[in-house]
């Protein structure tokens, strides 16, 4: 099993910052753990923006009812990346094990 570390955040005023940036603190931490596609909890109604790191080779997919496959976008173990997600409407994001 891997872990898929879930950061949310709101941009102040919605202006677009750098992504490497993200206001502090952060409004939800949470651990999704998967082999198969698991997702996460909803995101808070102000996340617009959302850091994710995993520790094992994974895919990820964002939606209100997401199924994440092998398909979909890829990160390898030890990625970090930030993605911009519509406000308000209950987002989350599935990880699967991928090689």
């Amino acid at each position: 099993m891997a872990n898929l570390y879930v950061s949310e955040f709101s941009l102040a005023g919605g202006y677009v910052q750098p992504q490497s940036l993200a206001n502090q603190p952060t409004l939800n931490d949470q651990v999704v753990v998967f082999t198969t596609s698991t997702q996460s909890t909803a995101f808070k109604n102000n996340t617009n923006i959302v850091r994710i790191h995993t520790d094992g080779i994974c895919s990820i997919l964002f939606g209100v009812n997401p199924t994440a496959t092998t398909t979909n976008a890829r990160m390898v173990a030890g990625a970090t990346e930030y993605f911009l997600i519509p406000m308000g409407q209950a987002f989350k994001v599935a990880a699967v094990t991928n090689t």
